[in-house]
């Protein structure tokens, strides 16, 4: 009798774990150091030097794969990040006296629940992006004109509702798999506009809109994966591609990379700075080992969160499949993008009915938006830019956009307190493309290569979403699946 409850002890204990590796939630589970080597019966003591996970990127997928192991138990685990700093496409501009712009990726939206929720477990607040009033169109030294479009880009409201239609063929996990998938994939966006008789003044909002989310022309977007980007957005292109209610409706007080610099505070050592990652061997045996430049890393398993192109520049021993091998070299890595930072004492535009967003029609600004603070204390013009058309130069490059601004918005746009630019393609390596402009062709070519593991490594980053890929909240939901995976996957060692 005495045995007895020490018997059903064990019983319930292995239980429990068979259980744990199996759930879908990774929080609680108990992990411990080595907890791999315990579980397969080896002395931890012997295992010191490996650890259970390596990660590499310290961007939104990786922090929150890191996040998820540490609240799991699991601290046997790195994350190698090649900046000197964490964040990945996301990155704030100190402004002073507490205010900051954001330089990379900015907005959240309806259906973006996963961000949303990190955000509030995190503690950071959001806001709306501002748009009440007039959007100026400019147009050569004279034209102008200012409407409201009540929170969206004014593409036609016919050709969104058949594009968001016809979105409902496409999963966005997997646009690959659509019944459509070869007639879809073979068209351009481009080429797909071009049959639904636009206007030429039409189109130019279409151009404008495509530049913005996809970082090219519609003639160099494939269709099936634009298809796929709407279908994330419950299949209303409006919730895409406006500003109300749509993907670009909120920002994150303090910046979206608060939201990796409170993770990697909460992650502490186990984040490692300027530490990239050159070669990957034996990533098909027990135990993975990393070449960095800070030493080796030896690790059971290794997330991947960094962008696929990327992946290009660390050599696998052995090479990896052709399949996935064939899918890094094919992935579009030429929109790195512009965005600059025009800075006020107030947003005057606002006491003048206009809204701060405008578009040039044929010069160096894309779209421009009110990016000031919440409570408007200073105002801030933000802008993606055309790079050959606008001075490489800081301050010929402040005075060209200056006088852009006195077009739109009046004579007091030439007079900033301070201008931020910032050319990803110029200062940031690491940083291949903000936005993946996928041609037409590739999914039905290399789609089926994107996510399953190769041995040991575990493909992660925004890319690898189900929802909202190329997006923070597939970030967030990517380094959810990516740390589950891994979990699982040792506990079935």
């Amino acid at each position: 009798m005495a045995d007895r409850p020490t018997s059903t002890f064990e019983l319930n204990r292995r239980l429990l774990l068979k259980l744990a590796g199996a759930t879908a939630a990774v929080g609680g589970l108990g992990f411990t150091p080595g907890f791999a080597a315990a579980e397969e019966g080896r002395p931890a003591s012997a295992d010191n030097d490996i650890l259970d996970i390596a990660i590499i990127g310290a961007g939104i997928a990786g922090l929150t794969a890191a996040r998820d192991l540490q609240q799991a138990g699991c601290n046997s685990f790195v994350v190698l990040e090649a900046r000197d700093r964490v964040g990945g496409r996301t990155l704030n501009h100190d402004l002073g006296s507490g205010y900051i712009s954001e330089v990379g990726g900015q907005w959240i939206g309806p259906g973006q629940t996963a961000v949303a929720d990190l955000a509030r477990e995190l503690d950071v607040g959001t806001f709306p992006t501002y748009f009440k009033g007039k959007t100026v169109f400019l147009g050569g030294e004279k034209g102008r004109v200012a409407l409201d479009l009540d929170g969206t880009f004014g593409t036609n409201e016919e050709i969104a509702a058949k594009l968001s239609e016809l979105s409902r063929l496409v999963p966005s996990g997997a646009p690959w798999t659509s019944e459509k998938a070869a007639e879809l994939d073979k068209l351009s966006a481009g080429d797909w506009l071009a049959k639904q008789d636009i206007r030429p003044e039409d189109r130019r909002s279409w151009d404008v809109s495509f530049a913005l989310t996809c970082g090219i022309t519609p003639s160099k977007m494939g269709l099936l994966h634009f298809l796929s980007m709407i279908n994330s957005a419950d299949c209303n292109y409006s919730r895409l591609e406006s500003i109300k209610d749509s993907a670009q409706g909120t920002r994150l007080i303090g910046g979206s990379q608060i939201l990796s610099i409170r993770m990697a505070e909460q992650l502490g050592d186990k984040v490692r700075l300027s530490c990239p990652v050159r070669k990957i061997s034996n990533w098909n045996d027990e135990v993975v080992t990393l070449h960095t430049d800070q030493g080796e890393i030896r690790a059971r398993r290794v997330i991947v969160a960094i962008h696929p192109a990327l992946c290009n520049q660390v050599r696998f021993e052995p090479s990896l499949p052709e399949g996935r091998s064939a899918l890094q070299r094919a992935w579009p890595a030429h929109s790195p993008a512009r965005k600059t930072a025009m800075v006020y004492k107030r947003p005057f535009w606002r006491e003048k009915g206009l809204n701060g967003h405008t578009h040039q029609l044929d010069g160096a600004v894309l779209w421009a938006w009110d990016n000031s603070p919440p409570g408007g204390e200073i105002g801030v013009i933000n802008a993606f830019i055309t790079n050959a058309q606008l001075p490489s130069g800081h301050q010929d490059a402040q005075m060209a956009l200056a006088k852009v601004y006195a077009q739109a918005f009046g004579d007091e746009a030439l007079s900033p307190i301070a201008y931020y630019d910032h050319d990803w393609g110029l200062v940031d390596p690491w940083t291949l493309t903000c936005v993946s402009a996928i041609p037409p062709g590739f999914w039905t070519t290399y789609g089926k290569s994107l996510r399953p593991s190769c041995g040991n490594l575990i493909w992660s980053g925004t890319e690898t979403a189900e929802i909202w890929a190329g997006y923070m909240d597939g970030a967030v939901r990517s380094g959810h699946q990516s740390a589950l995976h891994a979990l699982n996957s040792l506990r079935r060692a």
